[in-house]
């Protein structure tokens, strides 16, 4: 994955081509059935037609810090999943290790979360209705739109597989700026489901570059053409904002 995005960046290719024409009709359908019938959707014949391909970001490790137990350090308050950071996975998780998180710890977490509702007598909070105050409808949709794209395209050249702080620090600068304009859209138009994924998306995309800027190595997913080695002390990056 990084020989195929160093030789992106490098060129500026939108991808690169995988091959698979030297391999007979009969394997590619005993050993990859699924990849077959789905490029056959696409209109590529791998036994006939080279494949285009790009690294992809399929898992996220790290998150809100928690228990075994799905506790974090708010009262009440849990987390599972991709959403936590538990340890299980160390600097990187191993394919099929996300069933740790979605079933283990997903059990354990509801059953520390029926013990909490029993032993703390907590109730029901009637939250009031939201007031949008002095703001009005959104007249430039256009923004959250081209924003979103921003956001996923900043993380994706500058904060991926293959990093380095000229990158980093490009990517920190352009968040930076695009937090200011969707914090002044917050709070001058009325806020929707949308508004606020991009808000928190922004949020989480500049605590992920922090952490990267603070680690001076490469260790498991995270890997930096300025650091290329281990630190002989293995420790973990927490980030706090209040």
């Amino acid at each position: 994955a990084r020989a195929i995005d160093a030789e992106m960046k490098q060129s500026g290719a939108r991808h690169l081509w995988l091959d698979t024409r030297a391999i007979s009709l009969k394997k590619l359908h005993e050993h990859f059935p699924n990849i077959y019938e789905y490029c056959a959707k696409q209109g590529i014949a791998l036994e006939r037609d080279m494949i285009p391909v790009v690294p992809a970001a399929h898992y996220l490790c790290g998150g809100v810090k928690t228990s075994l137990d799905a506790e974090t350090s708010l009262d009440g308050l849990y987390a599972c999943g991709e959403v936590a950071c538990t340890g299980l996975h160390g600097a990187n998780r191993l394919a099929s290790n996300s069933l740790l998180e979605a079933v283990v710890l997903a059990n354990r977490g509801a059953e520390a979360v029926a013990r909490y509702l029993t032993h703390s007598g907590a109730n029901a909070v009637d939250l009031p209705e939201w007031i949008d105050g002095d703001v009005r409808d959104s007249d430039e949709r256009v923004v959250l739109l081209h924003n979103w794209d921003e956001v996923k395209r900043t993380m994706w050249d500058y904060v991926g597989i293959v990093r380095s702080t000229k990158r980093l620090e490009r990517a920190r600068t352009r968040i930076q700026t695009l937090d200011r304009e969707i914090n002044e859209y917050y709070w001058n138009f009325k806020v929707d489901e949308s508004l606020l994924e991009l808000r928190n998306l922004i949020l989480v995309a500049g605590l992920i570059i922090d952490c990267a800027l603070q680690r001076k190595e490469s260790r498991g997913l995270h890997y930096t053409l300025d650091y290329p080695g281990k630190c002989d002390t293995p420790n973990d990056t927490t980030a706090r904002r209040i």
